[in-house]
């Protein structure tokens, strides 16, 4: 079991200080992720669950080198991040890539599409134009749009379509592991399902293993095949998704369970 997990946290704690008191004076340690330990399986849909302020966006960044933790280790195909030499953690970088939550911030809409989605090809030095070309064009229409949107702009298109630009640009690298951190809740419920599906055929075709962040336990069950629910930068149950939503151990899962619209 141990040698297919592509992905692992190890007891990460971050902290975060905030100024309190009637003047700021006074300084708060908020505990964003305390003793974090998760594993995500190659090929499979890792779900991170929770209310906003649980952790889970952070735990997100973590693993993703994004954002500096106080302790802890991330291992990449068994490898710590920390000990890679230049060289091998650029290559571990490539082939972790993010989804972003609002397909409307996280494109630059003074750039053309296809400068969008090369931009990665670029930083890691990948084939000539012609050839990032032409793999940008494939990606868009593997997303389900043109290979001609290469010369358009962001604004020019919808929302679904721009969340589906931001999948190409995050699987043009053809990356192993995929953070999507809530990548449907900006987008209209007829469009979620749309993108929930792109992204589980994607997962299939091109051997992708996901970490799924989201507050939305309707959509889990959908695409996920383990779950880990956190609450105030703690994880308070993890395992498999269908066992936690039969028989949940926790009150708090169990409220976020009966919070979902038509559950009891």
């Amino acid at each position: 079991m141990q040698d297919s997990i592509i992905l692992e946290a190890r007891h990460l704690v971050k902290q975060y200080k905030q100024r309190s008191g009637s003047f700021g004076f006074g300084q708060t340690t908020i505990n964003a992720l305390d003793d974090v330990s998760v594993a995500l399986k190659k090929g499979s849909t890792l779900a991170v669950v929770g209310e906003s302020g649980s952790g889970k966006s952070t735990l997100a960044r973590c693993l993703l080198q994004l954002h500096p933790f106080d302790s802890g280790e991330v291992l990449f195909q068994g490898q710590s991040l920390a000990k890679l030499d230049s060289k091998a953690l650029r290559q571990a970088r490539k082939n972790l890539q993010m989804v972003f939550q609002d397909p409307f911030a996280s494109l630059n809409p003074r750039m053309r599409v296809g400068d969008i989605v090369a931009e990665g090809l670029l930083v890691h030095s990948l084939g000539n134009a012609n050839e990032r070309l032409q793999k940008v064009q494939q990606m868009l229409e593997r997303v389900g749009l043109h290979a001609e949107d290469v010369k358009k702009y962001p604004h020019q298109f919808s929302g679904g379509q721009r969340q589906r630009i931001g999948i190409a640009r995050a699987l043009v690298l053809e990356p192993e592991v995929v953070v999507c951190d809530e990548p449907v809740s900006a987008l209209d419920v007829s469009v979620q399902a749309q993108i929930l599906l792109l992204l589980k055929s994607l997962q299939k075709e091109m051997n992708l293993s996901y970490i799924f962040i989201t507050h939305d336990l309707r959509v889990v069950r959908h695409v996920a095949d383990e779950m880990v629910v956190m609450n105030k930068g703690k994880i308070v149950e993890q395992g498999d998704v269908n066992t936690i939503y039969q028989s949940p151990q926790q009150s708090y899962t169990r409220d976020l369970l009966k919070a979902i619209p038509g559950q009891k």
